[in-house]
């Protein structure tokens, strides 16, 4: 089958196949298989690169996971640096001329699982003893020799190993003895110059699973053909060659031909690299014949130095290869280049990437030439609906098995329109139009069985849920200008399983969320403050939450996602997650914020408080009790409501005149309390008492005594006890004394407690004293002498409230009377 140049178009890699993205560079992976076995959290986090130290940091936390030394001039190390570092996993120290590493500078940090040295001085492999080291770069060096030092035979954990120097250019028999019974899963080799020497068997005795070769090879093919007869002895499943073959370099002979004897070859990576036409067709023929599945070309300059193009016959034999990439193809020369090979060659391809090559038009016979193409990637190109959807090609059979398309970073306008296409594809079920220029422009009409659909990167706003398929399972939306979700959108998408939101502008979670079969949920780099309890529980099968680099606030509102959420649920836990607010806690770890359920947990407060709470009132009513408090704090009562009253009834008192304080009402049987406590303690203090024993009128009948005396008196002081409730003519008095007070709206009655009366004990005609000590405040009589001073300090107070003026001044007035009788006497 010949391909002509108007058919294929742009297309080199039309029949090409992807496996994998882009490899990345050794430093980026060194970096983030580092991140990924270390776990590092932010607070043991310290980057010191470019700050022109020339050794170390001494003022270092013991708390320190991560150190990057970097692009410092520190030339030499020592043990004592590394002090107090117990807790470190990961060492870079790229660009700072060390020369000198000694064997024990490492004693401190034990725990050491990722050391980074490449690009330095080292003129030799240090010697080194880390039993936990996972990860070791030591490329780009002054070393000669790629001699492994005896102690790498402790390292049993080594798993990734980079090594490589200009200066070494030879690789001999022992070089690499001591990683015999060290089972590597990759290992690094070369600084991109020729090697000179390779002893055959070097490489054939070591547990490999990937290598990587950044070598040229084009003074010595025979140096490859051993080489790559090493590897399929030591049973290699991945080989990626970076700058095999330079731009001057002329490629004679079959240097790959050892492919085909390679049974556990897998993948095979050509990166960085100058390709012929010519080079490329024996490659070709010997991938097809190998057991490769996967083959990739990265970065390449494809020139086509024959005449006729590329030409591959037709092959006779099954095809093992089923994936292919072409990632960022570079023509030599400023034309369509030739294909003219089988189409059974690619029959079985069942994944083709071809990407970064300016491709504008797809051409026609990939359609239709690809019956197993099951994931297809055409992103980074030139294409648009028209360049996809050519005018010419006729689209019967488009794809027949195809479930993945990848059209991102292309440019694409109308989702309506690309919606409309996608039911001439049968069977796809995953769309990605990520990074392209799409508009909302239409109504769209998805098939149903496209599940899964990116628009990512475009420019959409919160209208665009409204545009897609309620068959959607998968959605992603990172950075489309959302700034929220609501309940009522997500109820569209009853299959939904994924959904990816970050990088938008979205605040907070709906409390109402509840999306019975959502999976996955990405809502990383928004504008999240917290996460809501009840929004997560209307998730009931989420099993991975990434929602790392959000602006939280530290407070009781995410005390229950940092104490009580499932932490295996979230990938990017804790390095990702930090409080914003407040100021204090800025750059803080959420999981190094510290508060008390107790604090945030009102129920628990409440639980807590109450059993306090009884405690204390118990704990404070035993002491009051014990100490009396309770007639205390009547006395005290008692004390307070005289002293407002008392200004109360100021105006009333301005005109009224009494010859005494008070009228002492008692019993008999009493008279000797009141003849030797009560009547010296108050007339001693300067009060004017009314005693009927003493101050009763003789002659007058007893009852008009009574009244007179209750009048003219300021207060009336009941003196209770059993004695007083049996005597009428006490009776008597209570009755005036209480007419007294209705009658001048004052409260002139004083009750004074010699013995407890309880008030439903009394006698029927003593129902009115009944009331009055249910109503009215009384003073006790204490049998304990420091309570005494308080009682005399209480009736005083209710007496003092008197003006003396008052209760003498018609005492005053009878003298001033008697002065001229007196004098005319005189």
């Amino acid at each position: 089958m010949k391909l002509q140049r108007p058919s294929i178009a742009p297309v080199i890699g039309a029949i090409f196949v992807v496996a994998f993205l882009n490899p990345v560079s050794r430093a980026a992976e060194t970096d983030d298989r580092g991140f990924q076995l270390c776990g590092v959290l932010r607070r043991g986090l310290k980057d010191y690169s470019n700050h022109n130290l020339t050794a170390v940091p001494s003022h270092l936390p013991h708390s320190t996971q991560y150190l990057d030394i970097s692009y410092n001039p520190i030339h030499r190390w020592d043990a004592d640096q590394f002090f107090g570092l117990s807790q470190l996993c990961f060492l870079k120290a790229t660009h700072c001329g060390l020369r000198v590493i000694p064997p024990t500078v490492f004693k401190h940090t034990p725990g050491l699982k990722v050391l980074n040295i490449s690009h330095n001085s080292l003129s030799f492999i240090p010697a080194i003893s880390l039993k936990r080291l996972q990860v070791f770069a030591v490329d780009n060096n002054l070393y000669s020799s790629y001699k492994i030092p005896a102690s790498f035979r402790d390292l049993r954990a080594l798993d990734f190993l980079v090594l490589g120097s200009t200066a070494a250019t030879t690789v001999r028999f022992h070089d690499f003895d001591a990683l015999v019974n060290v089972s590597l899963n990759h290992l690094f080799l070369g600084a991109g110059t020729p090697w000179r020497k390779y002893d055959s068997g070097s490489l054939a005795r070591i547990n490999l699973q990937n290598i990587s070769l950044h070598v040229s090879f084009c003074e010595d093919f025979i140096m490859l053909d051993n080489l790559l007869r090493d590897l399929a002895e030591a049973r290699v499943r991945s080989i990626r060659f970076t700058s095999v073959f330079l731009d001057t370099c002329r490629v004679t002979g079959d240097p790959f031909f050892k492919l085909r004897t390679m049974p556990f070859l897998q993948r095979l990576s050509i990166e960085s690299t100058w390709i012929n036409s010519s080079f490329m067709e024996s490659f070709v023929k010997n991938v097809w014949l190998s057991s490769l599945r996967e083959l990739l070309f990265v970065n390449i300059t494809y020139n086509e130095d024959t005449a006729e193009g590329f030409q591959l016959p037709t092959i006779n034999q099954s095809i093992s290869l089923r994936s292919v990439t072409f990632n960022s193809v570079n023509h030599y020369q400023y034309k369509y280049p030739t294909f003219n090979m089988s189409s059974k060659a690619f029959s079985e391809l069942t994944y083709l990437r071809f990407s970064g090559t300016g491709m504008n038009i797809l051409p026609c016979g990939l359609i239709s030439t690809l019956p197993s193409l099951e994931m297809l990637d055409l992103s980074d190109n030139l294409l648009s609906e028209s360049g996809f959807w050519w005018f010419q090609c006729s689209y019967a059979s488009t794809f027949p098995k195809l479930q993945k398309l990848s059209l991102s970073r292309n440019r694409f306008i109308s989702l309506s329109f690309i919606s409309k296409k996608m039911q001439q594809m049968k069977t796809l079920k995953s769309l990605d139009l990520s990074f392209n220029s799409i508009h909302l422009d239409g109504a769209c009409f998805w098939p149903a069985q496209l599940t899964e659909l990116s628009l990512g990167n475009n420019n959409l706003g919160n209208a665009v849920f409204s545009y897609l398929s309620p068959n959607f399972v998968k959605i992603d939306l990172t950075k489309t200008g959302i700034t929220a979700i609501t309940q009522e959108v997500l109820s569209r998408f009853p299959k939904l399983e994924q959904l990816t939101l970050s990088f938008n502008s979205i605040q907070v979670f709906p409390e109402d969320l509840s999306v019975p079969t959502l999976l996955r949920l990405h809502v990383d780099q928004n504008a999240i403050t917290s996460v809501s309890r009840e929004a997560l529980a209307g998730l009931p099968r989420l099993q991975t939450l990434i929602a790392g680099n959000n602006p939280y606030f530290c407070s009781c509102d995410i005390h229950w996602f940092i104490t009580a959420f499932n932490k295996s649920l979230l990938p990017d836990w804790p390095f990702d997650y930090t409080c914003s607010t407040p100021p204090s806690l800025t750059g803080l770890s959420l999981s190094e914020y510290k508060t008390s359920k107790l604090s945030c947990e009102m129920w628990l407060q409440s639980v807590v408080a109450l059993p306090v709470l009884t405690a204390v009132c118990t704990a404070i009513s035993v002491i009051f009790w014990k100490c009396d408090g309770a007639w205390y704090t009547r006395m005290l009562w008692t004390w307070i409501r005289m002293k407002r009253r008392g200004k109360k009834r100021s105006n009333l008192l301005k005109n009224a005149s009494f010859d005494y304080h008070a009228f002492i009402s008692y019993s008999h049987q009493d008279s000797n309390w009141v003849d030797s406590q009560l009547v010296p303690s108050l007339e001693g203090n300067g009060f004017s008492l009314c005693v009927h024993e003493r101050d009763f009128v003789p002659g007058e009948w007893i009852l008009d005594n009574i009244i007179n005396c209750v009048e003219s008196s300021y207060k009336t002081l009941f003196v209770l006890s059993k004695h007083f409730v049996q005597s009428e003519w006490c009776n008597y008095e209570l009755f005036f004394a209480q007419h007294r007070s209705i009658s001048t709206q004052s409260d002139s009655i004083v009750f004074v407690l010699l013995e407890p009366i309880p008030p439903d004990s009394l006698p029927k005609r003593f129902l009115r004293l009944r009331s009055l000590l249910k109503q009215q405040t009384y003073l006790e009589w204490p049998s304990d002498e420091r309570k005494q001073q308080v009682f005399w300090a209480s009736l005083k107070s209710l007496l003092h409230m008197a003006d003396k003026a008052v209760v003498l001044r018609d005492a005053a007035q009878d003298i001033l009377d008697r002065i001229p009788l007196l004098t005319e006497q005189t």
